[in-house]
């Protein structure tokens, strides 16, 4: 057998449900002769043998070595070419307790499988056509999201409309790079003074690239939101103490998580809870109040330290004033500081004891909910960025990008197409053109998986989880 690895071909197989005690459990396993293997520890090994593809058979599964029965299960065949991995598979499906899922596992080992590498399935898809790069990409987002939001942009995805968008906008570099190269390949004896003077300093095909280069910038524009779909984004609650933190906090859980005193200090340490907002996965953090603390109060010093180190990681900071005392300069200097950094919302709570607030912050009461719809309707567009309110699941467009490595490609697609249309507008010559081109296109390849290394393929995937 081949020494395990990304690109080897051996039988393999995997766990594919939790390791916990379940109704049903599923085992995965792929490769060339993955039905012969499975035969061996099957009471029907003709039947296996000669089974169709996508279908299934009931049965026993044996311990290779005495024969006794270890569990009775179902299997779904799959024949190549036409499974998930593009290879002969079978996807064991038996019952759910710890004993079972370990004596069945120990018998795939026996019969010959050995324990799929993380995101092995899915490479193997990658590597015999079966999904891009995009779309493999996505079988992990769709496994991780949290929302609904989150999983339908990541069917989205796995759909292919991420794929087909890039696709198209390669389409349009590659014929501009082939009108620049046909220019550069003619010999001066071919090309007549009017043609010369024609085509110096222009870009054939320009307005192609002007357009792929729009697309390629809408769909860079959409990160920040698809991103906080499908990993989350970080609120931190701050202000000074008893400003009404922990009564927010708690309001906006719909529960009492945190401690609520009238004594200032109360919350000494940062409590978090994951909430939805508009289908965005929020962890909400309720932190210590804000000041000075005394030199023997060493529990309260180390939370206003642990609150620092949350403010400087939040995707946005809600900052909480005591309008029953309003505003002063330590209020003023941390909406100043802070949001030149980093999206803010300051707010002007306790308005249900009256009085108007200095300012423009947005007026609420933790204790009576004044207010906090406007709240959570602003935190979800603040979070969102410049496409808030844009975001959609229309079939007919294309999702943005689902990982940070496809927006930096996207983003390198932009800089080199940028440029390469800024010397063309300076009416530079083609041969400085051209291969600025060829780095746009070689950075959409990327995204696909159309050009890649095995270190690169081999370091995306081990982040999978094992059976995918």
């Amino acid at each position: 057998m081949n020494k395990a690895g990304y690109g080897s071909a051996d039988p393999i197989m995997a766990l594919a449900s939790p390791r916990a005690p379940s109704a049903l459990a599923l085992f995965r396993c792929s490769g060339e002769g993955a039905l012969e293997l499975s035969s061996r520890i099957f009471s029907r090994p003709r039947a296996l043998l000669k089974a169709r593809g996508n279908s299934s058979l009931h049965g026993w599964l044996l311990d290779p070595q005495t024969g006794e029965q270890i569990d009775e299960v179902m299997l779904t065949v799959y024949r190549a070419p036409r499974s998930f991995t593009g290879e002969e598979g079978i996807d064991i499906s038996c019952h759910g307790s710890l004993a079972v899922i370990q004596a069945l596992e120990g018998a795939l080992i026996k019969a010959g499988f050995r324990q799929a590498l993380p995101g092995e399935f899915s490479f193997r898809a990658f590597m015999n056509g079966k999904l891009d790069l995009t779309r493999a990409e996505s079988v992990m987002e769709l496994v991780e999201a949290k929302t609904q939001e989150g999983r339908l942009q990541a069917l989205r995805r796995l759909s292919g409309r991420l794929e087909a968008e890039i696709s198209a906008i390669a389409r349009l570099l590659a014929e501009v790079l082939a009108g620049a190269e046909i220019y550069l390949d003619y010999s001066e004896d071919e090309v007549s003074v009017s043609t010369e003077e024609e085509i110096a300093g222009r870009l054939p095909q320009k307005a192609q690239a002007e357009e792929a280069l729009s697309r390629l910038q809408k769909l860079s524009e959409l990160w920040q939101e698809e991103r906080i779909y499908a990993e989350g984004a970080l609120a931190v609650i701050a202000g000074r103490p008893n400003a009404g933190k922990s009564s927010l906090f708690n309001y906006l859980l719909r529960e009492d998580r945190s401690i609520v005193s009238a004594r200032a200090g109360t919350t000494r340490d940062w409590i978090e809870a994951l909430i939805a907002l508009e289908g965005i996965p929020l962890r909400l953090i309720d932190t210590a109040g804000l000041r000075e603390a005394e030199e023997d109060e060493e529990a309260e010093r180390m939370g206003i330290e642990r609150t620092m180190e949350l403010l400087d990681r939040a995707d946005l900071v809600i900052y909480v004033i005591d309008g029953a005392l309003g505003i002063n300069e330590e209020d003023r200097d941390f909406i100043l500081r802070h949001g030149s950094q980093k999206p803010l919302i300051a707010l002007w709570n306790k308005a249900d004891l009256g009085g108007f607030s200095e300012g423009p912050y947005l007026r609420v009461s933790a204790a009576t909910g004044e207010g906090i719809p406007s709240l959570l309707s602003l935190m979800a567009e603040t979070l969102k960025g410049p496409q808030g309110g844009k975001h959609n699941t229309h079939e007919e467009t294309a999702p943005g990008p689902g990982s940070q490595r496809q927006k930096d490609l996207i983003d390198s697609s932009i800089k080199y197409l940028s440029e390469a249309l800024e010397l063309s507008n300076r009416e530079e010559a083609l041969d400085l053109i051209a291969p600025l081109i060829r780095e746009a296109l070689s950075s959409l390849g990327e995204i696909t998986g159309e050009i890649s290394s095995m270190e690169i393929l081999e370091l995306m995937f081990s982040n999978f989880c094992v059976g995918k």
